[in-house]
């Protein structure tokens, strides 16, 4: 019985110190692991070679309706989404892995990420509790972030339609609208 615990502590201390590689901040530790909080900040200060950040962490909703943050947002839960259906991995695992499909994405592109591990993890939480939903444009028929209410029959995504000024400015790492 011993040894189990020992395998479940050490698959712990190794999914921690992935998220604390990814830039994932000490709550998210906390709530995906059952590690001690003294055993998380000793990990995360060996880890990073330094203390966690301090504060709260991102409540709102609001950042992920935004323009960019939007594509990015919903280019993380589509394939978020995609694995949930097709592998067989615990929900934080699904979570670390499309974040890291993610990052190959936004590498391979040229952009800049503009979604943190943990505003990550926050999506699939507001996701999980009804607070954001996906809807599909009624134009490209891509899969984007909106909030549940919104009218899925006219919802054109930020791609198809976007703000007046958007991807205008010579910000490198920023989508760029030709």
């Amino acid at each position: 019985m011993r040894t189990k615990s020992i395998l479940t502590e050490a698959k712990q201390i190794e999914r921690a110190v992935t998220l604390i590689h990814l830039g994932a901040r000490l709550q998210v530790l906390e709530s995906e692991t059952d590690l001690s909080y003294e055993r998380l900040l000793r990990l995360y200060k060996e880890v990073s070679g330094k203390s966690p950040s301090k504060g709260q962490l991102p409540f709102s909703t609001d950042w992920f309706m935004t323009w960019q943050p939007n594509i990015h947002a919903s280019l993380f839960l589509n394939i978020h989404e995609y694995l949930n259906k097709v592998a067989e991995m615990d929900e934080i695992d699904v979570v670390i892995k499309a974040y890291q499909l993610y990052q190959e994405q936004t590498a391979a592109q040229n952009l800049e990420q503009l979604l943190s591990v943990t505003r990550a993890w926050r999506l699939v939480k507001f996701v999980d509790n009804g607070m954001l939903t996906m809807t599909k444009c009624s134009k490209c028929g891509g899969h984007f972030v909106t909030h549940p209410h919104e009218v899925a029959k006219h919802y054109v995504c930020g791609l198809c339609n976007p703000p007046a000024r958007a991807g205008k400015g010579k910000a490198a790492g920023g989508i760029q609208m030709h």
